[in-house]
């Protein structure tokens, strides 16, 4: 296992694309995985032949060739969504892990081209196919095709959408728990039950519903 500022650098190495082609939820999971020893340096399809040069020179390990089985080296794309045929349904929203794309339920949506890293996450998850992808670096490709300033806006994005994510989370749970609170205070009148053994077995219900909320929370 390498040192936390070894990690700290091969996360910094990647391009922050959080495409999840390497087999980990994103690119600092990767990283932890390559400095634990648990990963290969030919796992990253956005970084190409440059990363893993990188790569091998932070962790001392020899170059290898990109494993196909993650993907190919390829020029850097951007999502494009067809308004013609997007109906609103915010799946791609969702999914897009640097908040790349805008717009509200059953609005057409539209993508920051300048905030997308081609990570695709947005094509399996779109119920009519009404997002394709774009070449804008020609024959570029890998870090050729990138940049650090990219990487590391990339990077900041995944952290905003990802603290955003979390107190979205946590928002929805106290108001979850709120409202169980509300009707475990004066379950008979929020229930239709009015036989006593069965509110008093809804009431152990919520009190374990609010337990695993408050436990979340926590967490």
């Amino acid at each position: 296992m390498l040192r936390a500022d070894t990690t700290a650098a091969i996360l910094a190495a990647l391009p922050q694309t959080q495409c999840t082609r390497c087999g980990y939820p994103d690119c600092a999971g990767y990283a932890a995985a390559i400095a634990a020893g648990e990963a290969r340096i030919n796992q990253c399809p956005p970084g190409g032949a440059e990363g893993i040069r990188r790569l091998a020179a932070l962790t001392g390990q020899p170059v290898i060739e990109l494993n196909p089985d993650n993907g190919v080296e390829a020029p850097r794309t951007v999502a494009y969504i067809d308004e013609d045929w997007c109906i609103g349904c915010t799946l791609c929203i969702k999914a897009c892990p640097t908040d790349a794309i805008v717009g509200s339920n059953k609005w057409m949506h539209t993508v920051l081209e300048s905030s997308c890293t081609g990570c695709e996450l947005c094509l399996p998850v779109c119920p009519v196919d009404c997002i394709v992808l774009e070449n804008v670096t020609g024959v570029a490709t890998g870090w050729a095709a990138w940049s650090d300033e990219l990487s590391d806006q990339a990077r900041d994005r995944y952290a905003s959408s990802s603290a955003r994510r979390r107190s979205d989370a946590v928002d929805k749970t106290v108001r979850l728990a709120h409202k169980a609170r509300t009707k475990l205070a004066d379950l008979e009148q929020h229930s239709v039950i009015t036989e006593p053994a069965v509110l008093d077995q809804k009431r152990q219900v919520i009190a374990a519903a609010l337990a695993r909320a408050r436990a979340r929370r926590d967490v």
